[in-house]
């Protein structure tokens, strides 16, 4: 069993980054909003980080760039992070985007992120799957 939630957990995590990435292309207005206005050029902030999300996720998914990309994508997590207070700051709610209540913008920030945070640490520390 330890050896099939070590599988499910690296490459899980790299089709995760794989598809958000995707996503930050095939609906960028979504991911536009989330950026806070003092960052000058979101529309670049969004293609770097979508193309990121979806190279590092290439990485996990690849042997000899697990590590590394594991510690990509949690230094990428750590700059998602003004996003999230920004999130909080205007009420949890983007004008003809996502609405959610305020309690779950603080869940994502408190909760959520630093689990995606220790998920990528895990995976740096266990790049190679278990034989068998």
């Amino acid at each position: 069993m330890k050896k099939f939630a070590q599988k499910f957990l690296i490459y899980s995590m790299g089709y995760f980054y794989l598809v958000a990435g995707v996503n930050h292309f095939n609906t960028p207005d979504f991911y536009l909003s989330l950026i806070p206005p003092f960052f000058s050029h979101p529309e670049l902030i969004n293609f770097i980080s979508g193309a990121a999300e979806i190279l590092l996720g290439l990485g996990v998914l690849y042997l000899p760039t697990r590590k590394l990309a594991a510690w990509g994508i949690f230094c990428l997590l750590i700059c998602f992070i003004p996003s999230h207070v920004y999130f909080i700051q205007i009420g949890s709610c983007i004008d003809g985007g996502l609405c959610a209540p305020e309690w779950v913008g603080w869940v994502r920030l408190l909760i959520i992120h630093p689990m995606f945070l220790f998920w990528a640490f895990w995976v740096s520390k266990n790049p190679v799957l278990p034989k068998g």
